[in-house]
Parts: structure tokens; sequence; C-alpha cells
């Protein structure tokens, strides 16, 4: 079975949390949307590796040490001196909000100089996360993307966060040409409004077929989740838990989708073209199934396989 590359961001989550002594505080957790999805692959048993700028300070060591533990690799990553990238997690009736920290970080500067040589065993690329946003990074996956498209299947998560896109024309430019780089494309209810002026989602999800990718994924919160492909669509409900916080939960949605298109050997482009409802079901299943355990606990912890 091929392995997974994912592109994108680590960080840290600094989660709020009470101490010993009864003060308020923040909790140290290994984050970041993509990193989030690269654990999630690992625990499901997706042999995937990790590309992104990793530290060597303390923070470093705390994302190592998950990826290690989630069977996860990072060799193709970018190593240097520059702090981790820290996210303030503010929660609000289970909602997060973040305030990111990142000037200089590791996972921030990268340049076309640090991309890897992708082995030829890596079938899939998985891109995302607010690392499509800032610079260089954002140019330096988007280059990525382009110099694999031909050869390896693309997915694309774009996770548009508003707040932190500074120049917005760029940042649409940018994500139009990965749009139409991509095979799979992942979206949130409210990204697709973000891009696609366009009430209907199934429409929307249409109208982004258009521009080149195979099959598109939306997930809706409690509402479900909704796929299309260029032979069929379909939707599936949203599986009911108790919801502690959505830390993580788009992410590790993103990895159902993988971990349920590679079980069924489907992660290779002609087959994508051709996703019936029945797979774009199992995938929208899977999906569901893995983000439901995630909202279930505290952080982006995603669920192992036996926990399924």
């Amino acid at each position: 079975m091929p392995k997974i590359l994912c592109c994108g961001e680590a960080l840290i989550d600094m989660l709020p949390c009470v101490s010993d002594t009864g003060l308020p505080g923040f909790a140290p957790l290994a984050g970041g949307a993509v990193f989030n999805t690269a654990v999630a692959l690992g625990r499901l048993g997706v042999t995937t590796e990790l590309f992104t700028g990793l530290s060597s300070d303390l923070f470093g060591d705390i994302l190592r040490k998950s990826l290690k533990e989630s069977n996860v690799g990072w060799s193709l990553s970018a190593f240097s001196k520059r702090p981790t990238s820290l996210a303030f997690v503010k929660l609000a009736d289970g909602q997060a909000t973040y305030t990111f920290y990142s000037e200089n970080a590791a996972d921030k500067v990268l340049t076309e100089e640090d991309l890897p040589t992708v082995p030829a065993n890596i079938g899939t690329l998985f891109f995302g996360g607010i690392s499509l946003v800032g610079e260089p990074c954002g140019s330096t996956y988007e280059a990525l993307l382009q110099r694999e498209k031909d050869r390896k299947v693309i997915m694309l998560d774009p996770n548009v966060r508003p707040d932190f896109i500074e120049d917005e024309d760029t940042y649409r430019k940018r994500i139009d040409a990965m749009v139409s780089g991509a095979d799979i494309l992942k979206l949130s209810d409210q990204d697709l409004e973000w891009l696609v002026d366009e009430t209907d989602l199934f429409t929307a999800a249409r109208q982004l077929l258009d521009k080149g990718p195979k099959a598109v994924f939306v997930t809706r919160g409690g509402e479900g989740a909704l796929a299309v492909s260029h032979v069929a669509e379909t939707e599936v409900p949203a599986t009911l838990v108790e919801v502690v916080d959505t830390v993580g939960a788009g992410d590790t949605f993103n990895a159902g989708i993988l971990w349920s298109l590679s079980k069924a050997d489907l992660l290779h482009k002609d087959k994508l073209a051709n996703l019936t409802t029945a797979q774009l079901a199992a995938a929208l299943s899977a999906g569901a199934r893995t983000a439901a355990v995630t909202v279930s606990r505290k952080g982006a912890n995603p669920p192992w396989l036996h926990e399924l």
C-alpha cells in the first residue's frame, strides 16, 4: 500500500487548563491541521510521513515524540533552530478560536530549497491548513503541489481562516491554483461559502468539481457531510456524540477519507475519476466516525484503529 505524505504546519496548541493550585493556564499539546491529519492516519494504520518545518527546541521535541508514538515518519521534514509556532486556543461552547505566534517559526520559514525529493513509494500528498496563508511557506507548498500533481494523487483541505488572511487576492489565487491541481478536495460548508458564491452546497461543490478535482467532500458539522464525483453524489448524517470540543475534527475527517479510499485501493487518479455513490458514502462515513471520536474528547486526539 503506497505511503501518504502530509505537507503543512506542525505547531503547539496551547489549550486552556487549570493548574494544581487552581490558577488558569495553558497546556502545550502537539497540533496543527496537517500534523493532526498525519497523526490520525498513523493511528489508523496508514503508512504516513510528514513534511513540515521542525524546530530543535523543546516544543519540537514534543512534536517529534507525538509523531513517533503515532507511527508517523518525519525524515522528509526540514530542521532548524527557529522556534516552534504556538497557537493559543480559546474555547467557547466547545468551539475553538486561535491566536497564533509564528513569526520566524520553523514551520513558516520554508522555501523551495527545503522541498524534499518525494520517494516513489509515496503515492498520495495531502496539503492544507494555515500553512497555505503565510510566506514563504505558502508559496513553497504550492510549488510542491504543482511539481508533483501529475505523478501523485493530491488531496487538499484549504481550511480557510479569513481572520488570518492578510492578502486575500494572493491567497485566493493560490487556493484556486491548488484546487485545479488536486484530485480530492475537502472543505467545510464555511470554506465552501467563502470560495463559491452559491448557497446550495451540492451546486457549489459541483462548481469546484469543474475546476479539476475528481471528488469534492463537504462537512457540515452536526448536519453531516456530502460528496460529489463526476458520476455520483451522496450525503451522510453526522455520528452523534457528546461534543467536548471541536479541535482537530476536520483534520481527523480528512484522515478518515484517506483511510477509507486507501483501504479500498482507490487512491489512484483513474479510479478517483469515477467514484460511485457507495464509495463516496463509505469515505464520508469513515470521516464522520473518526471525527466523532475526536470531538468527544479534549483537544486534537484522533482515534486509534481499535477504537473504531
